[in-house]
C-alpha cells in the first residue's frame, strides 16, 4: 500500500510529532511505500511582519500547500492519505486537494481543536467546553490560544469557516480517535458516527516489564498549569509518612513547584527535568507506582501507556480519556480530580497494599500486550485504512450516480 503521510511539526517538539513518527516507521517497517508531506511552525521564525500577518489567511487555506499537495497526489497516486496536524502552516486545503486529487483522507484526532481554539477544554485552571456548547467566540473572548484575542480569533475563524464549508463533514473520509471518549466529545460536534474509528497510541520499543518494584513513586510530563502540580504538592504535604517522589519534566511552573516543595519541607521531592526518552522510560520502571493528577479531560496521555509498558500502575484524576485508560483497583487507582486529601490516601493504599499493587502491576502489563503494542496497533490502523478506501469507493460511486442523473428525475 502507497501511504501519503501529511503533518505540520510544533514549534516545541510534542507527542504528535512522536505518534506520527512512529506511525511512519511503524509502516516503513511493513513493507509499504510511504510519502511525507512536512512542514514546521519553525518556519515563522524567519517570517517578516507582513508574512505575519498574511498567517490568518494562511491558517484559513494556504493554497501553495494546495498546488504542492494535489500534485503530489497526481505525481505519486497513494492509495490513501493520514493526516496527523494541520496548524498552522497547512491548514484544511489539505482536505481539498486530496479530495480533488481522488485520494481518501484519514485524520488523527490527536487533541480537541475543532471544538475548541486552544485544543484543551481547558481554562482558568478548570474543565471547560463553552466554545462547544455555545460558541467559538467564547474563546475569542478568553483568549485562549497562546493568551491572544488575535491568535485565538484566526483559530476561531478558520474553525467556523470550515464548519459552514463542511470540511470536517465531507472534506475528511475518516477520523481516528483515540480512546472511546474522544469519539464521544466528536459525536457531540457533529462528525458523522460511521467516519470515526478508535484507535489508541502505542509504545516501541517494547521495554519489558519490571522486575521489582520500586521505592519512590514518579511524575512525568510538562509542568504547567493544567498537570495538576499543585495538587501534587499539597497531596505529598498530607502523607503522614515521608515517601519518596521523582517529578521528569519541565515547565513554565517548574520554579514556583522548587518553591513551593521547600516552602512544604518536601525533602523527598526531587525535580529532575528534562530526561531524554531512554532515562524516562528506565525510571518509570524503577518507580513503585506513576501519578498522573491532570486537571483537564487529556485526549491520550503517552505516559500511561509508557507506565503500563513497564508493568507500573498509574494513580490518576477520575477525568476524561484518564479513567478510560486507567481501571480504578485493575492496573491503577483514581482520585477526584483537584482534591489532595483524596490523593493522598489513594498514595498511601498503594503504599500498604503491596500484594495488590503487584497484580496491579501484572494487570498493566496485560493491558499494554493486549492493547498498545506496535503489532496489536498496525492490524487497528491497516483495518481502518481498509475501511476509509472502501467509503470513499462508495462516496466516489455515490457522486458519479448522482452527477448522471438526468436533471428534474425524482426516480
Amino acid at each position: 500500500m502507497k501511504v501519503l503521510l501529511i503533518h505540520n511539526y510544533y514549534q516545541e517538539p510534542g507527542g504528535e510529532d512522536v505518534v506520527y513518527e512512529q506511525e511512519r516507521q511503524l509502516l516503513e517497517s511493513h513493507g509499504h511505500h510511504v510519502v511525507t508531506y512536512q512542514r514546521t511552525n519553525s518556519e515563522l521564525r524567519g517570517y517578516s511582519g507582513l508574512q505575519r500577518l498574511s498567517l490568518l489567511k494562511k491558517a484559513i487555506w494556504a493554497g501553495d500547500v494546495y498546488r504542492e499537495i494535489l500534485e503530489l497526489v497526481r505525481k505519486e497516486s497513494p492509495d490513501i492519505a493520514h493526516v496527523h496536524n494541520t496548524l498552522v502552516q497547512i491548514s484544511p486545503s489539505v482536505f481539498a486537494a486530496c479530495r480533488a486529487g481522488g485520494v481518501p483522507v484519514v485524520q488523527t484526532l490527536h487533541n480537541f481543536r475543532l471544538m475548541c481554539p486552544a485544543a484543551t477544554f481547558f481554562r482558568d485552571g478548570r474543565v471547560c467546553e463553552d466554545c462547544q456548547v455555545s460558541s467559538l467566540w467564547q474563546g475569542v473572548r478568553h483568549a485562549c490560544y497562546r493568551d491572544s484575542f488575535t491568535a485565538t480569533a484566526a483559530i476561531a475563524l478558520m474553525l467556523q469557516v470550515h464548519r459552514l464549508a463542511g470540511t470536517w463533514r465531507k472534506g475528511v473520509t475518516g477520523y481516528i480517535a483515540l480512546t472511546e471518549f474522544s469519539k464521544n466529545k466528536f459525536l457531540e460536534a457533529g462528525i458523522p458516527a460511521e467516519k470515526i474509528h478508535v484507535k489508541p497510541n502505542f509504545v516501541a520499543p517494547d521495554p519489558g516489564a519490571k522486575e521489582r518494584a520500586g521505592d519512590f513513586a514518579v511524575y512525568v510530563g510538562r509542568l504547567s498549569p493544567e498537570k495538576g502540580l499543585q495538587t501534587l504538592l499539597r497531596a505529598w504535604k498530607e502523607l503522614r509518612a515521608p515517601i519518596p517522589l521523582r517529578i521528569v519534566g519541565d515547565g513554565p511552573l517548574r520554579q514556583e513547584l522548587e518553591r513551593m516543595a521547600s516552602a512544604f519541607n518536601l525533602a523527598e521531592v526531587t525535580f529532575l527535568g528534562h530526561q531524554t526518552r531512554e532515562a524516562t522510560q528506565a525510571i518509570i520502571k524503577e518507580a513503585r507506582l506513576l501519578v498522573f493528577p491532570s486537571h483537564y479531560y487529556e485526549n491520550f496521555p503517552m505516559t500511561l501507556v509508557e507506565a503500563f509498558s513497564c508493568g507500573t500502575p498509574v494513580i490518576c484524576s477520575r477525568l476524561g480519556a484518564m479513567q478510560e485508560i486507567v481501571k480504578d483497583h485493575v492496573n491503577g487507582l483514581h482520585f477526584r480530580p483537584g482534591d489532595t486529601t483524596d490523593l493522598a490516601g489513594a498514595v498511601e493504599w498503594a503504599w500498604g497494599n503491596p500484594e495488590r499493587m503487584s497484580a496491579m502491576e501484572k494487570a498493566a502489563r496485560r493491558d499494554y500486550e493486549l492493547k498498545y503494542t506496535a503489532e496489536t496497533n498496525y492490524a487497528a490502523l491497516m483495518a481502518i485504512y481498509q475501511h476509509v478506501i472502501a467509503l470513499n469507493h462508495r462516496e466516489v460511486a455515490g457522486w458519479v450516480a448522482a452527477a448522471d442523473q438526468p436533471q428534474g428525475s425524482h426516480s
